[in-house]
């Protein structure tokens, strides 16, 4: 006997569809014109985050075909950062001294066991990386797991604690070779956005990974929380 299936309508409510209205889906923009139409498809009674969106041709699954790094935007992300650092005791004043909001070794070890995860970026040095792997299955799914390549495990504490703080953003792959990282506030000047967002194109372009075959890059969207999706013309992002 067929049983008939009934499909539910998805109602869009009248803002989302105004700011709909505003952007041409037969269109591919540039990245100067899609951060100003996704300032001009703002309804939201919040300041919104500029999300860039990349689509690659890569398979995460593959170890030679990863692709995560951290990259610095110019115009910082206009977010407050917690920074935890966890050392030993010789380093802590200098942790502090960097502006770090937690610092500690074996305590704070102790509390994300429990929980307690008060911070948005954990910093270690080396020699603490043997008792970080007690709670690497906390912080790991997470991404907030220290690791050298994204200089999150460093003797440094002054220029890491600083990198942190001042707009310093990780991008790393998710299922489907889909790169997702916000570059701002909808707030800050057009200006500011588009050098923000041509950042970290750069970035994630330069991080190719070997493993990767043919078209790298293959789609690139803007928008902001809440708006409509823009999508980039790929030839723009050439002279980036």
């Amino acid at each position: 006997m067929a049983v008939k299936v009934e499909q539910r309508k998805v109602k869009i409510s009248k803002n989302l569809k105004a700011a709909q209205e505003k952007v041409d889906p037969s269109m591919m923009y540039n990245i100067e014109d899609s951060v100003r139409v996704a300032k001009e498809a703002t309804y939201a009674k919040f300041d919104e985050t500029l999300e860039v969106v990349m689509k690659l041709g890569i398979d995460p699954r593959h170890s030679d075909q990863m692709v995560r790094g951290v990259v610095s935007l110019p115009a910082g992300t206009g977010k407050v950062t917690r920074v935890a650092v966890i050392c030993k005791e010789e380093k802590a004043a200098e942790a502090k001294e960097a502006g770090a909001d937690i610092v500690g070794s074996t305590e704070v070890i102790e509390d994300i066991k429990a929980g307690k995860i008060n911070f948005d970026i954990c910093i270690a040095t080396p020699d603490m990386m043997g008792l970080m792997g007690q709670v690497a299955r906390i912080l790991g799914p997470k991404g907030m797991m220290p690791n050298p390549k994204l200089g999150t495990v460093t003797n440094d504490l002054k220029t890491a604690v600083k990198n942190a703080k001042s707009g310093q953003v990780e991008f790393r792959v998710e299922k489907g070779g889909i790169i997702h990282a916000g570059v701002g506030k909808l707030s800050f000047t057009e200006g500011d956005l588009v050098t923000n967002a041509k950042t970290l194109i750069t970035a994630v372009t330069k991080a190719k990974p070997t493993g990767a075959k043919g078209m790298y890059v293959r789609a690139i969207f803007v928008k902001s929380t809440m708006g409509p999706s823009i999508k980039v013309d790929l030839a723009s992002t050439t002279t980036i």
